[in-house]
């Protein structure tokens, strides 16, 4: 689980407000926290993340926190690339079960639900889900933040163009850092007079950039500094890395591991990952190093 608030050096982290309020309890991320993924899906893009059948869902949860996973991130719609539309109740019959269950069986770990539908998010914080994480950051349905003002859980506001079906055709920009820059600000703006108050934002790697920019915002993570928010990194096998080493997504956790340190470097706060254990290992060498 989380660790309780205490003090740490205060120029380590990029993020001014570290602590969460998650269901009334103050989660500090003084120190870098692993977030771990878990797809009710039969097509994302990295099969092992993949689980189905309840006990299996179980199993890889358990195995999850077991292995350093502060919170579990369920999703039940594969947003890869090309990804096929599902309709919203198919995706609903995924996730709501998953949610229950981890909920029932391991009833102290956080529980993220990765959608941009509204009715979802709902369904999925009354099974149980603390977080809402959406890869649209509102834009595919607006109703997302009438949703949060009346539930008011943590936010991961994710930078994305288009949608996973067009988003690999909105990959120009002017000025990378200051035109994403630009879209959180007035984001968290549009949240915070809604009386959001619980923000991570998500540079969306990998969605809408090409891997040269994927690279430059990894390079640069420190510059999100001016927003004052906690930063989620989702870089886990995806194809910045093995297309950059010339392999698969099932060979890339060892690159996968290089660029969570580098993230972590950088200034990250959350690190979304499909291997809990080497994640964990990582913040915990990256601690030593830096923090201790």
């Amino acid at each position: 689980m989380l660790k309780p608030i205490f003090k740490v050096a205060q120029d380590t982290f990029f993020s001014s407000k570290k602590t969460l309020n998650i269901r009334g309890n103050a989660i500090t991320l003084d120190s870098p926290i692993v977030m771990g993924i878990l797809n009710v899906t039969p097509d994302s893009f990295y099969a092992g993340s993949r689980v189905g059948i309840e006990k299996n869902i179980i199993a890889k949860a358990t195995t999850m926190v077991h292995d350093g996973a502060s919170i579990l991130d369920v999703g039940g719609y594969s947003t890869r690339p090309g990804a096929a539309e599902i309709p919203l109740h198919d995706e609903i019959n995924r996730v709501v079960p998953a949610i229950e269950s981890i909920r029932k069986e391991l009833p102290n770990v956080y529980i993220s639900i990765d959608t941009f539908r509204p009715e979802v998010a709902k369904a999925a914080f009354d099974a149980g889900a603390d977080i809402i994480n959406d890869v649209s950051g509102g834009e595919m349905d607006s109703g997302m933040f009438d949703l949060l003002a009346h539930i008011n859980v943590p936010y991961v506001l994710m930078h994305m163009r288009g949608t996973p079906q067009t988003m690999t055709q909105h990959t120009h920009y002017d000025n990378l850092i200051l035109e994403i820059i630009d879209y959180f600000q007035k984001k968290v703006t549009e949240l915070r007079s809604r009386g959001i108050k619980d923000i991570i934002i998500d540079l969306g790697f990998g969605f809408a950039k090409t891997v040269d920019q994927n690279f430059e915002l990894l390079k640069k993570l420190n510059e999100f500094k001016t927003l004052e928010l906690p930063v989620l990194v989702g870089i886990s096998r995806k194809s910045m890395i093995y297309k950059s080493l010339g392999t698969t997504a099932d060979n890339a956790l060892n690159g996968t591991t290089a660029l969570n340190m580098i993230a972590l470097r950088n200034g990250a706060s959350i690190l979304r990952v499909h291997d809990a254990k080497e994640a964990a290992e990582t913040v915990k060498l990256f601690n030593l190093t830096y923090i201790k």
